[in-house]
Order: structure tokens, then C-alpha cells, then sequence
């Protein structure tokens, strides 16, 4: 399993919102409170930035065509943004295994997203 930082990193595949072509992007990702196999969250920080990371505009544009790539497997996925609850419970989690993150939430007026990928059957 690919590390960085021992972090576990994924290749996100998305289709350009405004090129139509492949991206790829290495990202750090967290397991989902529900521990099901498949399931990756990833974090749209882009490092505390006011817009948005591409990848995340790419996903919005074209949420069809998303798919990761972990440990030399490529699965397309479903990618939700967590709402309410649900995302302040995962950022908790997220800021305790990684509290760079609290910092980047910190330098920005947006609400960082995190989004949940999840492996289509």
C-alpha cells in the first residue's frame, strides 16, 4: 500500500470540468466510520486555499466519471460529499489521525469538503 507522510494514498482519476480529459492525483485518504471495505474519504483541502482543489470541480462536472486506484486496483466510484453530522463527525476523525488539516481549515472562509468514495459493485 502506497505511503506518504504514513498516510495511505490513492490515485483519484476524474474527467477535466472544463479539458474532458483524464487527471490523476495522488491523495491521502481516511477510512470510513462504517469500516466497510471499498470506502475511502478523501479531503479537498488544496492546503487551506479559497477554491476549491480541481479534482473536487472535476467530480462535481462529471460525477460519473471518477475512479481510484489502490494498491494496483482501479474501481470507479460513487463520490458523496458529507453533510451536517455526518462530516463533522468524519472531520473530527480526520483532524485527530492528520492535524495539518485543522491548520489549512483555519487559513479559509470555505468549509473544506470531504468526500466519500465508494467503489461501485
Amino acid at each position: 500500500m502506497a505511503r506518504l507522510s504514513g498516510r495511505h494514498l490513492l490515485s483519484l482519476i476524474t474527467v477535466g470540468a472544463k479539458s474532458g480529459r483524464m487527471h490523476t492525483v495522488p491523495l491521502g485518504w481516511f477510512t470510513d466510520a462504517s469500516g466497510e471495505a471499498d470506502v475511502w474519504l478523501v479531503v479537498a483541502s488544496y492546503g487551506g486555499s479559497a477554491r476549491h482543489p480541481a479534482w473536487y470541480v472535476n467530480m462535481a462536472k462529471n460525477p460519473d466519471k471518477v475512479w481510484v486506484e489502490v494498491d494496483h486496483r482501479k474501481a470507479k466510484v460513487t463520490a458523496d460529499s458529507l453533510k451536517g453530522a455526518e462530516r463533522e463527525a468524519a472531520w473530527q476523525r480526520i483532524v485527530a489521525a492528520a492535524p495539518n488539516y485543522r491548520a489549512y481549515q483555519s487559513k479559509t472562509d470555505r468549509e473544506i469538503p470531504i468526500v466519500r468514495l465508494r467503489a461501485k459493485a
